[in-house]
């Protein structure tokens, strides 16, 4: 009969299989807005609104999911939401209008929001229980389910259609979801091991938040906002400022996301090292300070090389951010806290590309991108001013 430990390594692998299920998916529906654009016919205009869906989606239900995970448990509900995830995925290339888009695309938001809270909130019990600061690993298997899912999505684009790639991806989701599921249906949350005593960070079960818990729950939102921005800023705007700016090709401006992706992967993949070394409170110190400095090199180089290495040290900086900031308001408050901390975290995700446009419009977009470094030296400030509590 399985252990304590081999049950707590088997729902450690299954919740990184929905971690990495969850970008790969995200991953190949963003490779395929082009062909949809096209298939609805909408203006850059109206698929902008349409895509507020997702966003909309996602932020009325991820303070639902929070309330659902306190009431029912972050297992059952993290499996939900992978079902809905799979089936809301095969729905926008099934549409054939803007309106009928954006409805489609509320609906799988809806999904994606409540499935980041869920398995957060599942990840953060489990980091309690085994005593190691584990959450940058399925951050981690995030971006690399991620990296795959739109590696596959453009090699596939030339070969299927739009429905029959998404409605694959949704037969994948299905499928990790049975053989995943059952795992977390099977054990109910861990807790962390009473006759243990607390190390230096671990804070047991939390209580019902206080004021000042709340507080701080929001301190944490801020730290995943201020992250946030800068990955939603890059994303949008990183490659057109390396190829207008710089003036790149179209190939090297997009190797320049790819340098921060893949510093993002990386430094999630030693981010338990690096906690484990330094604490919560340091690794957020210095990673916005390394992620402040990354971007005012990549913003503002005047060669294409430099502005590279800028990318690569900001995603460096940024990577465990936002793992920590949702793990430590996890820890405060449960699942209610994840909600919050991941509602502004995505906030950050939605202002950062329209406030990087619109101060582009005013200065430039070199100068607009040094928004990005402000806001991750300010990460850095909040970080220390939450060192009393991790």
């Amino acid at each position: 009969m399985p252990g304590p430990s081999t049950d707590l390594t088997r729902l450690r692998i299954a919740l990184t299989a929905f971690f990495a299920l969850d970008g790969f998916v995200f991953a190949g529906w963003v490779v395929r807005i082009p062909a949809i654009k096209e298939q609805t016919g909408a203006s850059a205009g109206d698929l902008g609104l349409a895509l507020l869906g997702v966003s909309a989606g996602a932020v009325v239900t991820m303070t639902l999911t929070g309330r659902l995970c306190r009431r029912y448990g972050s297992h059952p509900v993290t499996v939900v939401c992978a079902v809905l995830l799979a089936l809301s995925v095969t729905l926008p290339p099934l549409t054939h209008s803007v309106p009928a888009l954006g409805a489609a695309l509320f609906v799988f938001g809806s999904a994606y929001g409540g499935i980041n809270v869920a398995f957060n909130s599942a990840a953060v019990d489990l980091v309690r229980a085994l005593r190691r600061p584990i959450m940058p690993t399925f951050h981690a298997a995030f971006s690399l389910g991620g990296m795959i899912g739109a590696g596959l999505g453009g090699l596939v684009a030339g070969s299927l259609s739009p429905t029959r790639h998404l409605l694959g991806l949704g037969v994948i989701a299905l499928l990790v979801t049975a053989l995943a599921g059952p795992t977390l249906l099977r054990q109910e949350p861990p807790r962390p091991p009473e006759d243990d005593a607390p190390g230096p960070e671990d804070t047991r079960t939390p209580a019902a938040p206080t004021p000042h818990t709340r507080r701080l729950v929001v301190v944490f939102g801020l730290i995943a906002l201020c992250t946030a921005y800068g990955e939603g800023a890059l994303a949008d705007w990183g490659a057109l400022h390396l190829q207008q700016d710089l003036g790149s090709s179209a190939g090297a401006a997009a190797i320049g996301y790819s340098c921060f992706a893949l510093a993002m992967t990386v430094g999630r993949l030693t981010g338990t090292t690096l906690l484990e070394r330094f604490g919560h409170t340091r690794t957020v110190v210095i990673g916005g300070s390394v992620a402040a400095s990354g971007m005012l090199l990549g913003s503002l180089a005047p060669v294409l090389w430099a502005a590279l290495l800028g990318y690569l040290i900001t995603g460096l900086g940024l990577a465990n951010l936002f793992p920590v900031a949702v793990e430590r308001a996890g820890t405060l408050a449960g699942p209610s806290g994840v909600a919050v901390a991941s509602t502004l975290g995505y906030s950050g995700m939605l202002l950062g590309p329209p406030a990087i446009g619109f101060m582009a419009e005013w200065f430039s977009l070199s100068a607009a991108l040094t928004s990005v470094a402000a806001l991750a030296g300010l990460a850095a400030l909040i970080g220390l001013g939450t060192r009393r509590v991790g």
